[in-house]
């Protein structure tokens, strides 16, 4: 309160005033706010400064940057101003005299948005990331100068707060890390002025992926190949690694191949995984894509009991056969079909009895059992078609079981108990355009098309019999015989029994017989009908007096028109005796030998072009040699080279065939035996050797399991064989025997079923004859042929060491009135004289004739022979072949067409010292 007066009457005063109550408080602080604290670019922003709810007040403004101090901002004392720099801004408050100051404000910082504009950049820039992988998030200032000339911060789901030089921002990614990301920049020199803030970039993180290994196909076709295909979801900038593995291998990575699409042609097991960036990022890897290639081997599917027609309750086998490759034992087969077997098996036959279920489809595949991702392709599908036996009233003729394409058949619809009424017949079947209304339906030649059911109905007037019940025919291709021999080897004079066998035997068919014929152009054989072996009824056909190997086929024909079979297989019956026309030689000379020995198969004759044929132990025939050299075919000895092995010429004619085994006991014995038959009174010696080395001692030899003699030697020698050696040989060496092996014995020249006549004289030559007396005469009439020129000595010499091969079969048989070619007996002079000067040995046949007497009367075919008997005589000279002639005359009047035919005996020479020893050595 307060009071006055006059200051010139100090006892005069006013009242007290009223009181005035003073509110003082503590020095206030000014207080800066701001609308925005980012100044647009181009713009301004409004600051205010205000101290409490009082009035009279000033103010002074202050900003400062990074520098160091701080300036007054001048001529603004309004409590509102625009700005447009940045900094950070404080002001305070002034009124009174003297001037009183408020605290000051604290400071509020102000930015200012520059012009440049900034891009958030993602390296690499795949628009799919996945956790793991590294990737760089780059803030790029446009048109704002060099890159060291800015500051940078981020935001973002793990945004650094602080600003940094660096423009690039690298991190691993996770799941978190999916978030919208911006960053903004200012320069180094103007703390207080930036960028706006770039627009935002969407980071998606994936989980890891799993790379997607696709093939077009899983099989590969026969020479081909496949695509396979690695994918990594819908992302980009992947490359790829491969990877296969077998089940004899391990995994291992595909060289070369880092594409997405790669082409194999090899089966296996494959995967793929992607990678990319740096560091290498990877997927997981794939799953497993299994690959088969396909071979080129063909697969067929077999029915046994192969029947046309299959009915319900039957036992069927299925066979899944794979031609032209290799052993059944080499594969595994699987099956698909209404009773599929799924998993792999080593058996290629299914045997299950049928139902109408069973009725469909059926195919198989095989793969080898080493290589679980090459098989065949599936087989074409075998129709199987199970139905219930019923009457039928539709009846084909012929009634065979079996029809073949391009035979002739008639369906016939039978009424039982109307065959009295006239009737219209309607056939029911896809196969006929316009059916028959007779009660046969005639198909002149059949095709496979024509395979279906038939059936019939009788119409007469307005009334209809039942339908009948269908009638299937089955037509199927051409049948094949089959046909079979015996024997397999010829013995002397024994006869050849052909069997063809057709299915269904009993049903009308006639065999046709055939000589096969080398073609050695194609690699094959033709056909010669044998005689009367047109159009037999009989299924079986015997040849007499087969002396050489030689190949036999048969084909049936049936019906009318006839239709014809294709030829069976070539069959062969074998001669193991050598002729002149071709022979067969084997080096070294013996049935057994041991594996991978050299061995060398000759064609001899006079043919400029051979092959060597082989008849495996397996069945198998064979027409080329591996190794054929000329008329030499080489082998170098195996298990599977165990066959019957003969020579054909190019101008058809068959050698002898020769037996050849192999061994592969190393440690064992062989028996060394002729592969050739031994000729009755000749010597052959027989031994064992082992892989290395002949056995010279301690041997023992075996004749059909019976010990010869229990004194051990090195060889067996037999100086003159008989009939009676002939059978089975073995050798036993340290207690280890051989195999056995078969030694024939074919028969001399003197044939025990030709007359006694001719014999008699012949063996009269050699004991009732002199000695002399028959050198003189075979002297004089060799001189006498050598003089007309019948006969060179070379060349007869050779032809009676040919014809001495002959069998029995070629001599005379006078008790069936027929003169054969040939007989022949071999004497044996000694000669005893003193020894002289030898010369050079050389062979010369002498002939001598002599005229033998027939009493009984000859055949009007009978004609006199000349008998030929070769005389040897050995002394310090050469051996000469001495012929006696023989000639045979009938006393009953001969026609005039006959001729003397003269006969020839042989006598062989041999020196005293080299005397015959007919006993085992």
């Amino acid at each position: 309160m307060c009071k006055s007066r006059r200051r010139d009457d100090s006892y005069s005063s006013t009242e007290w005033s009223e009181a005035f109550t003073l509110s003082v408080s503590n020095k206030p602080r000014a207080t800066v706010t701001a609308g925005t604290t980012i100044i647009p670019v181009g713009g301004s922003v409004t600051l205010t400064c205000s101290v409490q709810s009082s009035d009279g007040w000033k103010y002074e403004w202050f900003r400062r940057t990074q520098r160091p101090y701080e300036v007054q901002i001048r001529d603004q004392q309004n409590r509102d101003i625009r700005v447009s720099e940045g900094g950070i801004y404080r002001c305070r408050g002034t009124r009174g005299n003297p001037v009183y100051y408020t605290d000051i404000s604290d400071d509020v910082t102000i930015e200012k948005t520059i012009s440049n504009k900034v891009v958030v950049k993602q390296r690499p820039n795949w628009p799919q990331i996945f956790s793991g992988e590294t990737i760089t998030l780059t803030c790029e200032v446009q048109e704002g100068g060099e890159t060291t000339e800015w500051e940078y911060k981020w935001r973002g789901p793990r945004t650094p707060t602080q600003w940094t030089h660096y423009n690039g921002w690298i991190f691993s990614v996770s799941e978190s890390s999916s978030e919208d990301y911006m960053c903004k920049s200012r320069r180094r020199d103007d703390s207080y002025s930036s960028t706006e803030w770039s627009e935002s970039i969407t980071l998606s993180v994936s989980n890891k992926p799993r790379a997607t290994l696709t093939a077009g196909t899983t099989i590969i076709p026969v020479g081909g190949s496949v695509t396979l295909t690695c994918t990594v979801q819908s992302s980009d900038g992947w490359k790829y690694e491969w990877f296969r593995r077998t089940q004899r291998t391990y995994e291992g990575q595909i060289r070369g191949q880092q594409n997405r699409d790669i082409r194999v042609s090899q089966g296996g097991i494959y995967r793929c995984r992607g990678t990319r960036g740096n560091p290498v990022y990877y997927t997981d890897i794939s799953y497993d894509v299994t690959i088969e290639i396909t071979f080129s081997n063909k697969v067929v599917v077999k029915q046994r009991p192969n029947w046309p027609q299959i009915f319900r309750g039957e036992t069927i086998t299925l066979t899944c056969e794979v031609q032209e490759g290799g052993k059944t034992t080499e594969w595994e087969y699987k099956w698909r079909g209404p009773r599929t077997l799924t998993q792999w098996t080593h058996n290629n036959d299914v045997t299950f009895s049928v139902s109408e279920s069973s009725s469909g489809d059926y195919m198989c595949k095989s793969r080898r059992r080493d290589d679980s991702y090459s098989s065949t392709e599936w087989s074409e599908s075998f129709t199987l078609s199970v139905s219930s036996l019923n009457k039928p009233t539709v009846t084909l003729q012929p009634s065979w079981i079996q029809i073949y394409s391009g035979e002739t058949v008639t369906v016939r619809c039978e009424i039982q108990g109307g065959e009295g009424a006239q009737w219209r017949y309607e056939w029911r079947t896809a196969k006929l355009n316009t059916p028959p209304t007779s009660n046969e339906y005639r198909i002149i030649r059949t095709t496979e098309s024509d395979s279906g059911g038939y059936s019939c109905r009788g119409r007469r007037d307005n009334f209809f019999s039942e339908w009948s019940d269908t009638i299937t025919l089955t037509v199927s291709y051409k049948a094949r015989p089959v046909l079979t021999v015996s024997p397999s080897w010829l013995s002397p004079g024994a006869s050849v029994t052909l069997n063809c066998e057709v299915e269904h035997p009993s049903a009308g068919w006639h065999i046709y017989w055939y000589k096969a014929v080398p073609d050695l152009s194609e690699k094959s054989s033709s056909y010669e009908l044998l005689p009367d072996g047109n159009r037999t009824a009989n299924n079986s056909y015997i040849i007499h007096g087969q002396t050489h190997t030689a190949g036999y086929a048969c084909r049936a024909g049936r019906g009318d028109p006839e239709y014809h079979t294709d030829h069976s297989q070539p069959k062969f019956v074998w001669s193991a005796d050598v002729h002149s026309a071709a022979s067969l030689t084997v080096s070294p000379d013996r049935v057994q030998h041991f594996t991978s020995d050299s061995v060398s198969l000759t064609c001899e004759g006079k043919f400029a072009e051979w092959r060597v044929r082989k008849f495996s132990e397996d069945g198998r025939l064979y027409s080329d040699c591996r190794r054929m050299t000329g008329s030499t075919c080489n082998i170098n000895t195996s298990k599977s080279d165990i066959a019957v092995y003969w020579c054909e010429s190019g101008s058809g004619e068959f050698s002898s065939a020769v037996n050849i085994t192999v061994h592969d006991d190393g440690n064992g014995p062989i028996l060394v035996s002729p592969v050739h038959p031994v000729t009755e009174g000749a010597s052959v010696s027989l031994s064992c050797s082992l892989r290395t080395q002949k056995i010279l001692s301690n041997v023992f030899f075996y004749h059909n399991d019976k010990l010869i003699e229990n004194d051990p030697r090195g060889e067996l020698k037999i100086s003159a064989v008989s009939k009676s050696d002939e059978g089975f040989y073995k050798c036993q060496y340290s207690g280890r025997e051989s195999a056995q092996s078969w030694m024939s014995v074919k028969v001399g020249v003197l044939c025990p079923e030709s007359s006694s006549l001719p014999v008699w004289l012949i063996v009269g030559l050699a004991c009732g004859i002199s000695v002399f007396i028959i050198v003189l005469l075979s002297f004089y009439h060799f001189r006498k042929k050598k003089d007309s020129g019948f006969i060179s000595p070379m060349t007869t010499t050779n032809h009676v060491v040919n014809q001495s091969e002959i069998h029995k079969h070629n001599c005379l048989d006078h008790g069936a009135g027929e003169i054969h070619d040939v007989t022949y007996s071999v004497i044996q002079l000694k000669h005893v004289g003193k020894k002289r000067k030898r010369h050079k040995s050389q062979e010369h046949t002498i002939y001598s004739e002599v005229k033998v007497g027939v009493e009984e009367k000859s055949s009007p075919a009978a004609s006199n022979e000349e008998l030929y008997s070769e005389v040897r005589l050995e002394s310090s000279l050469e051996d000469i072949p001495t012929y006696a002639e023989i000639n045979r005359h009938n006393k009953a009047k001969a026609k005039e067409n006959q001729e003397d035919s003269p006969t020839y005996a042989q006598v062989n020479r041999h020196n005293k010292r080299a005397s015959k020893n007919n006993q085992r050595h």
